[in-house]
């Protein structure tokens, strides 16, 4: 048995976000599974981060994010919100993040959510040793996530050539930069495209395909992404001379 945090982003609770939400607890839970829920609309979630977040700030002259973070996670005076929202993720095996893509990103909410409980000690600035663990190790190691999300646009839009550029692409900074830097097992995207115009025989078929999926959260093969602390990146910052020398941008990143 093992332990899913789903948090998921609609306000409205007969949206196809929500039926996702609840076909996926029903799923993991059938398997075994425990599922813990952070509704952030339902929970009316501050995404804003800023001062409220260091009650106990060091430096009163100054807010300094890093700096404040640190001391904040490190002597247990982050909002009671936060140290919640922290404790489900560090008791989670897998994380699945259910969002409908809303200006080609997530929700304003669920980045208001990762900016708060993604603290320097634990999601970044891992073990006080700066950027030295980040990029397939940190805090997050040893957890899956998932991203299922739902978009008005038809698949055609978000094809290799579309017009809105692939959804792999579009998402590289939640999945590579949110997820990966802090450790986790990042696992391709799950999109339901074409929700503007969706029939309910397409609801149906869509919800056995994430059905499908939920039933192997444990044993999909993960995005590939090149660790930095695996050889690829000598000086820790850019990948070396010989590591796919042929490419550059996104897909540089990926080991094939």
């Amino acid at each position: 048995m093992s332990n899913i945090l789903i948090v998921f982003a609609h306000p409205e609770p007969k949206s196809l976000t929500r039926q996702l939400v609840d076909l996926a607890a029903e799923t993991l839970e059938a398997q075994g599974h425990k599922v813990a829920f952070s509704d952030l609309y339902a929970m009316k979630w501050n995404p804003v981060y800023g001062p409220d977040d260091f009650p106990n700030q060091l430096d009163p002259e100054r807010l300094n994010f890093v700096a404040e973070s640190g001391h904040a996670y490190r002597s247990h005076t982050q909002p009671p919100e936060v140290l919640a929202e922290q404790e489900k993720i560090i008791a989670a095996d897998a994380l699945i993040l259910q969002f409908p893509l809303w200006w080609f990103s997530m929700p304003a909410i669920m980045k208001g959510w990762i900016d708060r409980v993604w603290a320097y000690g634990l999601a970044y600035g891992y073990k006080g040793a700066g950027n030295r663990y980040r990029y397939g190790e940190g805090g997050f190691s040893g957890r899956r996530a998932l991203i299922s999300v739902t978009t008005g646009g038809p698949a055609i839009d978000y094809a290799p050539r579309g017009i809105n550029g692939p959804l792999e692409e579009l998402l590289f900074p939640l999945t590579h930069g949110s997820l990966f830097f802090p450790g986790m097992d990042v696992l391709p995207l799950h999109a339901i495209y074409g929700t503007g115009h969706i029939t309910a025989e397409e609801v149906s078929a869509a919800k056995e395909a994430y059905r499908d999926r939920l039933l192997h959260l444990f044993e999909e093969t993960p995005i590939s992404y090149r660790a930095q602390n695996g050889g690829d990146y000598p000086n820790r910052h850019t990948l070396a001379d010989t590591v796919a020398p042929e490419l550059t941008g996104i897909n540089a990143h990926i080991a094939v």
